[in-house]
């Protein structure tokens, strides 16, 4: 079967005259010589301008910045032809995985095409720098000359939040002799900000039963709370008792109740992950003090969590920051402690017995270029079976040219046998609401990604295990979508919202991402009920009743990628208990340091989010990985393969149907459905069968 459908890169040829061509140096002299009366052509590429709203406030200048060709594999026929048949049952090549560095053997670009890509950036006066990919060619020099070599104008824009940033305002334009082997330039705007999906409630008042070392009572725990409680708190700064699940505190889901929840198989070491390796992706430092408090408190004292640090890019304590891009010490450091320890937590919640969790950290940038780096060398490296990306921009403020470089490397990673898992946000349909302010339907980038198994939230709603460490799944129809009292909606401030507008509660208490994606067309392996629906809305929000949506790096009436594929718990209100107490020695921008010692019992807290579903179903698949003696790869095919033949013997589908699921209905805007939807895919993991296959 077929799974992606390659764009076209090149645009539309650009008129150009004598006075519109000004090659300078070595490539303009040879192509003088060589043919002295034809003027190179130059195409602009499609989707290398971003379409916005904000209004530009003056021209970028730097003395000095980086940025990144993309540069498209070779032989991209031949590789279509073997994810297909890496990924399709009965194939000779069914899950034939490549070894180690056999991908760029195959498919990197030739040293032709990057000596010519290469000869024409020097000819611009820039000057090349070493890149962590054959795929990418990195290129420095001042903003004019990149304006030049491009022939594109970098602006300055401030948008609705009063956030300013740069970007080209016009198309890029290349010569006809190398566009076709260009995807996109990275490092034209720094928009590409990452951000994590964790979710954590406010601050309210906790009993003082909870100030016990341990929940060894019910006395701590709570109803689910309501909208009369959340908009006390909104309006009039008064807070709530709340407690739920068994950690320290009713702080939240511990190991036993998170494998009890959602049905694990009793196999022993095979099924908790031994043997493999899992990764998680990280933009900060972490205490790995605090994950073995966490690690001691479920697992005992001699327990030692296996986990392994791979500095890349400097990392996030001594970032080597590209030219001219920003790598802010507020967004670096251990600023995004609370996620690290959530990401590697959960992922030991579920795999205990796994060979390693490798936490690859890179700096926090603003162009998107170390992040391009990290992902590389988990991939090259090839040695995490499954990972799992908490941190993701809205598609909204990512390039065509950012999205295809990533892509080549998910397709990479594909073809070794890696599944890769994103979390697909916790604002609802609205993912771009706390990074640029704008209210458009818009999903997450990588989630969105073809090759990457997008996850979204649910709620356990009424059901609080309370301290018992083996609950059984909850009763069916128990589970809903993550979205607290239903509050997040595209609606006007009325009296059900507290009169603040159903965007403020997506932002304030969140909900389970999910969408179409703006840039992939949907992978022809994401199919079955529900998925089929030809109803999309549009960038502002209504229903596009064609069918055909803005996906712009589809052939034209493709329709759109649909996000999440999967989901799993994600409320803060029904989350899971986490420990992080921050770096002691300040400054380091730590999130757990600014809050997590007054806590009732300090150090221990409640945490959300799909920030917490995307490692758990990473995890899941390491178990699987480890009982069937074999990678599973990425898992989408899979997925949906399971989905058309037995659906509920392997998730449970959050259906929208029946009293216990009128709380939460939609993800405020795509509603629950029988089937696939797009608030919650096709449901929440029902472990034994996925990982044992009884």
């Amino acid at each position: 079967m077929s799974f992606i459908k390659r764009p076209i890169y090149v645009g539309t040829v650009a008129a150009v005259g004598l006075a519109t061509v000004a090659l300078v140096g070595a490539y303009a002299a040879t192509a003088a010589s060589a043919a002295p009366t034809v003027t190179p052509r130059f195409v602009s590429l499609a989707g290398s301008v971003n379409a916005t709203t904000d209004h530009p406030t003056g021209t970028y200048s730097s003395a000095r910045m980086s940025v990144e060709v993309a540069l498209a594999p070779r032989n991209t026929a031949a590789l279509d032809s073997e994810l297909r048949a890496a990924y399709t049952t009965g194939s000779s090549g069914y899950h034939k995985w490549l070894a180690q560095g056999q991908f760029d053997a195959r498919y990197a670009p030739t040293q032709a095409v990057r000596a010519a890509v290469t000869k024409y950036l020097e000819s611009a006066g820039l000057k090349i720098a070493s890149s962590a990919s054959p795929f990418l060619i990195r290129a420095v020099g001042s903003s004019r000359r990149i304006d030049s070599a491009f022939r594109t104008s970098l602006s300055m824009y401030k948008d609705t939040q009063g956030i300013r940033y740069f970007s080209n305002s016009s198309a890029v334009e290349l010569p006809t002799t190398i566009s076709r082997d260009v995807l996109g330039v990275v490092g034209l705007t720094n928009t590409v900000r990452m951000h994590t999906m964790l979710a954590r409630q406010p601050d309210p008042q906790r009993p003082l039963a909870k100030a016990a070392a341990s929940s060894g009572g019910a006395s701590c725990e709570t109803g689910y709370v309501t909208s009369a409680e959340l908009f006390n708190l909104v309006t009039n700064g008064v807070g709530f008792n709340y407690g739920y699940g068994g950690g320290p505190g009713c702080s939240g889901l511990t190991p036993a109740q998170v494998n009890s929840v959602y049905g694990a198989p009793h196999a022993g070491a095979r099924g908790k992950g031994s043997g493999v390796t899992l990764g998680v992706f990280e933009l900060s430092a972490y205490q790995r003090s605090d994950i073995d408090t966490w690690a001691h408190e479920f697992y005992g004292p001699s327990y030692t969590p296996p986990l392994r640090n791979i500095v890349v890019d400097g990392g996030p304590l001594d970032p080597i920051c590209p030219a001219g891009d920003q790598c802010p010490a507020e967004y670096n450091g251990y600023s995004g402690d609370i996620e690290v320890d959530a990401d590697i937590e959960i992922s030991l919640a579920v795999a205990p017995d796994a060979r390693g969790i490798e936490v690859y950290e890179a700096p926090n940038d603003y162009t998107g270029q170390t992040e391009l780096d990290e992902y590389t060398a988990i991939a090259n490296q090839d040695t995490a079976a499954t990972v799992s990306s908490s941190w993701a921009s809205c598609e909204n403020d990512v390039s065509s040219g950012y999205v295809q470089a990533e892509n080549t490397i998910f397709e990479q990673m594909a073809l070794q046998g890696q599944s890769m898992f994103g979390a697909e946000g916790d604002d609802g349909a609205f993912e771009c609401i706390r990074s640029d302010g704008t209210t458009v339907q818009n999903v997450l980038d990588p989630p969105s990604q073809p090759w990457v198994t997008s996850v979204g939230g649910t709620s356990l709603e009424s059901d609080n295990p309370g301290t018992n460490p083996n609950p059984g799944t909850p009763a069916k129809g128990t589970e809903t979508v993550w979205n607290v009292d239903n509050l997040c909606s595209n609606q006007a401030p009325a009296a059900s919202n507290d009169n603040e507008g159903g965007m403020f509660w997506c932002a304030e208490t969140g909900a389970g991402g999910g969408g179409f994606s703006q840039y992939w067309g949907r992978p022809s392996y994401q199919r079955g009920p529900g998925v089929d629906n030809p109803r999309y809305p549009d960038a502002a929000g209504t229903l596009n009743t064609s069918g055909i949506t803005e996906c712009s790096l589809a052939q034209a009436g493709t329709p759109c990628r649909e996000d999440p594929d999967v989901s799993a718990d994600a409320d803060p209100y029904t989350g899971y208990a986490e420990y992080c107490t921050g770096n002691p020695n300040p400054p380091d921008y730590s999130t757990c340091g600014t809050f997590s010692d007054s806590e009732p019992v300090p150090g221990w807290f409640e945490i959300g989010g799909t920030s917490l579903s995307s490692p758990l179903w990473a995890a899941i698949i390491a178990d699987r990985d480890s009982y069937q003696g074999q990678r599973s790869g990425n898992i989408n095919p899979l997925v949906y393969s399971l989905f058309n033949t037995d659906p509920s013997r392997y998730f449970n589908d959050i259906t929208g149907i029946g009293p216990l699921q009128q709380a939460a209905t939609n993800n405020g805007l795509f509603p629950t459905t029988p089937g696939y939807d797009m608030a919650t895919g096709v449901g929440s993991p029902k472990m034994a069968a996925l990982i044992t296959g009884a």
